[in-house]
Order: structure tokens, then C-alpha cells, then sequence
């Protein structure tokens, strides 16, 4: 789905305006349609109410923003090793078989159904970060073949490291994301 499209923007938005949006539809579609077709007429709007429960399941499973803010404090204070393990075992959860990497740039080489990744996340605690590290792990997913480059992020990520991760498809994990991946259990 383009990240600009009609559903991509309602799938970012607050459910109830999916909701909204269909409401309006069938409303419209049966005070337009004649007599006889005006129950179908609520099916109209049957898209936007299917993106409106799949953006209400994304957000009633999104944690807070104190819970965020708790889980990467925890983040920060954990000595490397019980961050590189918190690391690996949320990868386990979605699904990856995760081992370490052994070459320079990156520190986990995940694999699911066949598509390997490349994970770097020894640097998460740096306060900002640049671009090197990521050419780093470019080099180091072009070399094994990987599909996938993951770079993992406490700090601030510069603006010429940003457009580069985006010009070689690198996912940042911060944030959020990065609160959900390291989160216990």
C-alpha cells in the first residue's frame, strides 16, 4: 500500500474517523440510491469500516506513551548484554531465528521464512547518531546477501544518516517500536 494512499492515511489516523467516513458513505449511498437498492446501500461504506477496526486494533495494542517512556528508560539502563538479549528474544517473538553475526557492522543476523536481516544495536545508547554506522551495516548486509538491514536507536539519528537509511531501505527501530521490541514477555 503507498504510504500516501486513501486506507494508508485512515490506517495512521484515529479509528473513529474510518468509522466516520463510512457512516458518511452509506448515508449518502441510501439517500442516493432508489427505493429498492437501499439496503445494499450500507455496504458501501464497508472498506473504511474494515479500516477502522484494523486502525482500532493498531492502536488499542500500542502502548502508552508513559509506558514508552518507561521501557526505554529500562533501555538505557541496561548494561550491554541484557540489552543485546532483550534485543534478540523480541526478534524470537515475531518470529525471527536470531543468531549472532560475526562479521563488523552487524551484531544479529535474524532470518524468517527464508529473508535475512542484518540487526545493528551496540551503539543504542549514543546520545546521536551518524552516518557511518550505517554504511557499516549496508556493507555488511551487501557482503552476506541479507535482504534486510535493522539499525536500532536510543538517540537521535542525524538528518544525512536518516536520508541515507531511507535511500538503502535500513528500518531505524525507535521509539515505539523500539519500547515494544525490548518490552518483557
Amino acid at each position: 500500500m503507498k504510504e500516501n494512499s486513501l486506507f494508508a492515511v485512515l490506517l495512521r489516523s484515529p479509528w473513529w474517523i474510518s468509522f466516520l467516513v463510512s457512516a458518511i458513505i452509506g448515508v449518502v449511498a441510501m439517500l442516493a440510491m432508489p427505493l429498492e437498492y437501499r439496503a445494499l446501500a450500507i455496504f458501501s461504506g464497508g472498506p473504511f469500516f474494515i479500516i477502522g477496526c484494523m486502525a482500532a486494533w493498531r492502536q488499542w495494542r500500542t502502548p502508552s506513551a508513559t509506558k514508552v517512556t518507561a521501557a526505554l528508560d529500562a533501555a538505557s539502563q541496561m548494561p550491554s548484554a541484557a540489552f543485546m538479549a532483550a534485543v534478540s528474544e523480541g526478534f524470537r517473538r515475531q518470529g525471527y531465528t536470531v543468531k549472532p553475526y560475526a562479521g563488523r557492522g552487524a551484531d544479529f543476523e535474524a532470518d524468517k521464512a527464508g529473508r535475512i536481516a542484518l540487526i545493528a544495536c551496540k551503539r543504542w545508547k549514543a546520545a546521536r547518531h551518524g552516518i557511518e554506522p550505517f554504511r557499516e551495516l549496508q556493507a555488511a548486509a551487501d557482503s552476506r546477501g541479507a535482504q534486510d538491514c535493522i539499525y536500532i536507536a536510543l538517540g537521535e539519528v542525524s538528518d544525512t544518516a536518516r536520508r541515507f537509511a531511507v535511500d538503502s531501505k535500513i528500518d531505524i527501530v525507535q521509539g515505539v517500536r523500539l519500547a515494544q521490541l525490548v518490552k518483557a514477555g
